[in-house]
């Protein structure tokens, strides 16, 4: 039955979004919590800091098969049982005293986590006709940003407060909470049918996919290149005492960009990509030639961060159109390379720091992302088309990977 109204189902994708809230700040808060955490397992802080990792690496290793696996089960109880497993994670290392279970439980949670950044998207723009899709995608992923440009900040301040433990429990109940609501007001879809599945290996053959991913990795490596090594960069421009604060911008900045996103994604997709990377790649231009003035940086940090809350959002848009019926497996798709992405962007700083000091990062960034503009802007057919563009590009398919 066609939809009559054009409306946000604004309470199915709140709670979307206070999904990925908390799985995102159920990933990231052990960052602020290490002392705590490794005093409570009684292991060095470095240790403690593999929570992160694993966390990272669960999602990573599974989202791309556990997605096809689950694709062909109905949707609304898979995503209950992913924002279930993030809360019995949450309860686990509240109560844990095992260095092992806590370390597995991370693991295990990444792995839904996976799934369920695959499918937040995807469903969100299931629930609404095409003019709102990329307005819907936004709100559901507003949770992302919020979680690490408040989240995080409160989820430490209470875990110094409290105790880290009750942090976690606190994150538990509410995740419990989300699966009820979720369950409550969120449609539920079927799985794709086996008939019509597209296998695996030809999902990544669709035309534009493989150019939206490589566009999407040089995205995160050249955002974690220098976001990994902020604070050292932020010194190097006599804001070592305002860390805190600038970083709280750069976020809120993010917010506005992903608010922006749903405003202009669906009227434009093309331009937004083709916008936001120059954007991106205009910042870190600046900041190489800028980089020793508070100000001037102070000011660029507001543009990065408004750039970042745009690419997310329109790199899970563009692969979404792209894979249709296919859009949960190029999602996870999607989740995969950009996990990638910050670990090599991490990696990458990491030498470049080494090799040639703080200044290099910028310059490091801005050739990274210099070639991912360039690969947006020449994939014009199938990636990021025009808005008049799609309906021609689909009724001649080609097998053009590249564009």
């Amino acid at each position: 039955m066609a939809r009559t109204e054009q409306r946000l189902p604004l309470g199915g994708l709140l709670a979307l979004a206070t999904a990925g809230f908390l799985t995102m700040l159920t990933e990231t808060v052990p960052a602020g919590l290490l002392p705590q955490i490794g005093r409570g397992l009684n292991v060095s802080e470095a240790q403690a800091g593999q929570l992160l990792t694993v966390y990272a690496a669960g999602a990573v290793l599974a989202a791309i098969p556990l997605t096809a696996m689950t694709r062909g089960l109905p949707r609304r109880p898979v995503l209950i049982a992913t924002v279930t497993a993030v809360a019995l994670v949450n309860v686990v290392t509240a109560v844990s005293s095992s260095y092992a279970l806590t370390m597995t439980a991370r693991g295990l949670g990444g792995m839904a986590t996976g799934v369920q950044w695959a499918m937040i998207a995807g469903y969100a723009m299931r629930l609404v006709d095409e003019p709102l899709k990329g307005r819907a995608l936004a709100v559901s992923m507003a949770g992302v940003p919020t979680a690490l440009a408040l989240g995080v900040p409160l989820g430490t301040y209470a875990g110094d407060l409290l105790g880290y433990r009750y942090t976690f429990a606190a994150i538990g109940v509410l995740a419990l909470g989300v699966a009820l609501w979720i369950l409550a007001t969120v449609q539920p879809f079927p799985g794709e049918p086996a008939s019509t599945r597209i296998p695996l290996r030809q999902v990544f053959l669709l035309p534009g996919l493989a150019a939206i991913l490589v566009t999407a990795l040089l995205f995160e490596v050249g955002h974690m290149n220098l976001y990994t090594y902020v604070a050292p960069y932020l010194h190097r421009a006599a804001l070592g005492d305002w860390v805190g604060p600038v970083l709280l911008a750069f976020g809120v900045a993010a917010m506005a960009g992903l608010f922006a996103a749903g405003a202009f994604i669906d009227k434009n997709l093309r331009a937004v990509v083709v916008g936001t990377l120059a954007l991106f790649t205009l910042c870190m231009a600046l900041f190489a030639l800028l980089g020793t003035y508070p100000w001037p940086v102070i000011v660029v940090m507001f543009g990065w961060g408004l750039a970042l809350g745009l690419a997310p959002t329109m790199f899970q848009a563009a692969s979404a159109k792209a894979a249709g019926q296919a859009a949960d497996v190029a999602q996870a798709m999607i989740v995969t390379v950009l996990n990638a992405g910050m670990s090599l962007g991490s990696v990458t700083g990491g030498v470049a720091l080494n090799l040639e000091g703080v200044k290099s990062l910028p310059w490091v960034s801005l050739v990274v992302f210099a070639a991912a503009l360039v690969i947006a802007a020449a994939a014009r057919r199938h990636a990021f088309p025009a808005p008049s563009a799609r309906a021609s590009a689909q009724s001649t398919p080609e097998p053009e990977l590249q564009q």
